[in-house]
């Protein structure tokens, strides 16, 4: 009897176990699907079109293809930051600058996912944006660790500057087990002709 319901449990457990796997695998089959359907919307706005949103329901397009060469990432930027876009991509602040145009650009992205590579971007790397129109390059110039409650960016400051301005924002920490907090990672990028830092 006892040795039936070992088996039994050993049974159960295993069926449990299988059925996490299952839900795991569907999540990470679904990230994988929204990914190549990102990728084919950026495709088709390389070819001419226009808003073109990944699936029929979405909120978002690609808008710019982001490279950093010394790290080897390559990010797309969707339109729009809000928590929806961000589940699938880096995404460009509606109220900012249009990428590569004067002003100011804010990017944001997640810190365990598309903008983990934060934690490691220097002074002085080189960012590559294409966008349809053309490929521009950046210089980061500066970063720092802000309390979004104190730090305050007003795109249209930027407005009437010679150049373009880019500023990559996620999380902080890094490492952090509890999503959400105050504290900001910023980096700044400028046109490769521009001065101006955080």
């Amino acid at each position: 009897m006892g040795s039936r319901l070992v088996k039994y449990g050993l049974i159960l457990m295993s069926l449990f176990g299988v059925w996490h796997l299952g839900l795991a695998g569907k999540f990470y089959a679904k990230a994988w699907l929204a990914e190549q359907l990102i990728e084919s919307a950026w495709q088709r706005t390389l070819e001419g079109e226009t808003k073109v949103r990944p699936w029929p329901w979405a909120d978002t397009w690609p808008v710019a293809e982001l490279t950093l060469p010394r790290l080897g990432i390559r990010q797309l930027i969707l339109s729009g930051d809000s928590g929806r876009v961000l589940a699938f991509g880096a995404g460009l602040t509606e109220s900012s600058a249009q990428l590569g145009k004067s002003g100011l650009s804010i990017v944001s992205g997640h810190r365990d996912t598309n903008f983990k590579f934060l934690r490691d971007i220097n002074i002085g790397d080189l960012i590559k944006v294409k966008v349809p129109r053309g490929e521009f390059e950046y210089q980061v110039q500066d970063f720092a660790v802000v309390d979004q409650r104190d730090f305050l960016v007003d795109p249209e400051s930027y407005a009437d500057a010679d150049n373009s301005s880019l500023l990559l924002v996620s999380c902080y920490p890094f490492d952090a087990l509890k999503a959400g907090g105050d504290l900001r990672f910023v980096a700044l990028a400028k046109s490769l002709k521009a001065t101006k830092t955080l």
